[in-house]
C-alpha cells in the first residue's frame, strides 16, 4: 500500500515552488524592463527633449543615453550573478555546506552562528567584489566619472570591512543571543534593539563614523553660508553646522545632504557640487531638501521602515519555526533539542535564509515604494518654489542631470517600476505648473 507524503515533504515541495516561481518571475520582470528602457533611451537618443533643446547640448544628451545604456547593460550582468548565487546559496546546496562544515569544525553553539554568518558575508563580498571593480574603474572611468585610485578603493573596501565586523558581529550577536533566549517573543524584543541601534546610528555616523571615509571641512564661503543660514532660519530649520566634504576624490557625481538626528542634524555638501551650481541654484537645492523635512519625510520613511521590520522580524520569528522554510531552500536543520548535548540552534541559517529568500518576494513592491518617493519629491520641489526661485531650482537640477549624465528620456514604465525620483521632464512641467498657478 502506497504511503501518504509526509506533510513536511509536501511543504517543502510547495515552498520550493513557490521560491523558484518568485525568482523566475522577479528577473523576467526585471529583463523586460531593463530591456525597455535601452530600447527607448536609444531611440530618443539623437534628439534632446524640446523641453530642454536650449539647454542641454546633443553632445550631453548622447552621453547621457550611452551611460544609461551602459549601466542597465551592466546591471543585467549584476543581476545574473546574482541570481546565481542566490541559488548557489540555496537550492543548489551552498548554504547547507557551509553550515555543515562549520558545525564540524566548531561544534553548534554562539561561535559556530556567528562564524556562518560571517563567512557567508565574505565569501558573498567576494563574488560581488570583480562587479564592484569593473563598475568603478571601467564603466565610471569610461564616462569620466571615477576619481579613485586602486589605492583609495582598496582602503575603503579594507574600513568598510573592518568596520562591519566591528559594528556588525556584536548586534548579531546580540539578536542570535535574543533567539536563542527571549522566548516565543525573542522577536519583538529584536526589533526594539534593533530599533534603538538604528537611532543611535543617527546620531553618532556624521561625527565618528563618516570621517574615517571623508573628510568634512566647515563651509567657508561666508556669502553662501549667509545665505543657506537666512534660508534655514526662514524655513524653521536648525542644524549643528554646515560642511563640505571631499566627494571629488571618488566621484565626479554632485551632491547635497542632511545627516545626524535631533540636535546632530548636519548640512553636507559635495565639493563637486559647490563647483558646478552658483549660489542661488545651491539655494534652491537645499530649498528641496528642506522641503523633506517641512513633510516629515524622512520621519515618515524611518516609521514606515520601523513598522516594515516589526513585521520582518515577526515574519522571521514564526519561520524560523517551520521545518520546511529550511528544507524548502535547500537547507537541513539543525538538531535543536534543549538539554540535548551536540545540538545546534537554527537561528542564524534562519536569519540569512530569511535574508536570502525576502528579496525574492518583495522586489515586486519596489513600484509601491518608488510612487511613495517620488511623490515626496514633487511635494519638496514644491516647498523649494515656495521658498527660492522655480527657474534657480530648474535650472539647478539641469546642470545635475547633465553633469551626471542622467537620461532625459527613460521609459515611462521603468520609471514607475524603479525611480525614486521623478524623471527631469515630469519636475520641470510641475515647477512650471506651480509657478503658474
Amino acid at each position: 500500500m502506497r504511503q501518504p507524503t509526509p506533510p513536511l515533504v509536501t511543504l517543502s515541495l510547495l515552498f520550493t515552488l513557490l521560491f523558484a516561481i518568485a525568482l523566475a518571475a522577479s528577473v523576467l520582470t526585471k529583463l523586460w524592463l531593463a530591456s525597455r528602457q535601452m530600447r527607448h533611451v536609444a531611440a530618443h537618443r539623437d534628439a534632446v527633449p524640446a523641453l530642454f533643446a536650449d539647454r542641454i547640448s546633443l553632445a550631453a544628451h548622447h552621453k547621457a543615453a550611452d551611460y544609461t545604456i551602459a549601466k542597465t547593460r551592466f546591471g543585467l550582468l549584476g543581476l545574473a550573478i546574482g541570481t546565481a548565487a542566490l541559488l548557489g546559496w540555496t537550492l543548489l546546496g551552498g548554504l547547507d555546506l557551509l553550515n555543515a562544515s562549520l558545525l564540524k569544525a566548531l561544534g553548534g553553539g554562539m561561535w559556530q552562528q556567528l562564524a556562518l554568518v560571517a563567512a557567508f558575508a565574505l565569501i558573498s563580498g567576494l563574488i560581488d567584489l570583480p562587479a564592484s571593480y569593473y563598475q568603478t574603474f571601467v564603466l565610471e572611468q569610461r564616462f569620466g566619472f571615477n576619481k579613485m585610485t586602486p589605492g583609495l578603493w582598496l582602503a575603503d573596501l579594507v574600513k568598510g570591512t573592518v568596520m562591519g565586523a566591528l559594528v556588525g558581529l556584536p548586534i548579531l550577536a546580540v539578536i542570535l543571543w535574543l533567539m536563542g533566549s527571549a522566548g516565543q517573543w525573542w522577536w519583538l524584543w529584536a526589533w526594539a534593539f534593533w530599533v534603538g541601534f538604528n537611532l543611535l546610528l543617527m546620531v553618532i555616523y556624521p561625527a565618528f563614523i563618516a570621517p574615517l571615509f571623508n573628510k568634512f571641512q566647515p563651509l567657508e564661503d561666508e556669502s553662501l553660508k549667509a545665505r543657506v543660514q537666512a534660508l534655514m532660519q526662514r524655513c524653521g530649520f536648525a542644524a549643528k553646522g554646515l560642511f563640505v566634504m571631499d566627494g571629488s576624490r571618488r566621484s565626479a557625481h554632485a551632491n547635497a545632504y542632511f545627516t545626524g538626528f535631533g540636535a546632530s542634524k548636519r548640512v553636507v555638501f559635495f565639493d563637486t557640487l559647490l563647483h558646478k551650481l552658483n549660489g542661488d541654484e545651491v539655494e534652491a537645492v537645499l530649498a528641496h531638501e528642506l522641503g523633506h523635512f517641512k513633510h516629515r519625510h524622512i520621519l515618515k520613511r524611518m516609521l514606515g521602515l520601523f513598522g516594515l521590520t516589526l513585521l520582518g522580524f515577526a515574519l522571521l520569528g514564526w519561520l524560523s519555526q517551520q521545518g520546511w522554510f529550511y528544507t524548502g531552500l535547500g537547507v537541513t536543520p539543525n538538531l535543536n533539542i534543549p538539554g540535548v548535548p551536540g545540538a545546534s540552534p537554527n537561528d542564524a541559517l534562519a536569519l540569512l535564509l530569511f535574508m536570502l529568500a525576502v528579496p525574492v518576494f518583495s522586489s515586486f513592491v519596489s513600484p509601491l515604494m518608488a510612487h511613495s518617493s517620488r511623490k515626496h519629491e514633487f511635494e519638496a520641489d514644491a516647498y523649494a518654489v515656495q521658498q527660492t526661485r522655480a527657474a534657480d531650482l530648474q535650472s539647478a537640477l539641469l546642470k545635475l542631470y547633465e553633469d551626471n549624465a542622467s537620461t532625459l528620456t527613460p521609459d515611462p514604465v521603468y520609471v514607475r517600476y524603479y525611480y525614486s525620483h521623478p524623471p527631469a521632464v515630469e519636475r520641470i512641467r510641475h515647477m512650471q505648473q506651480l509657478a503658474h498657478d
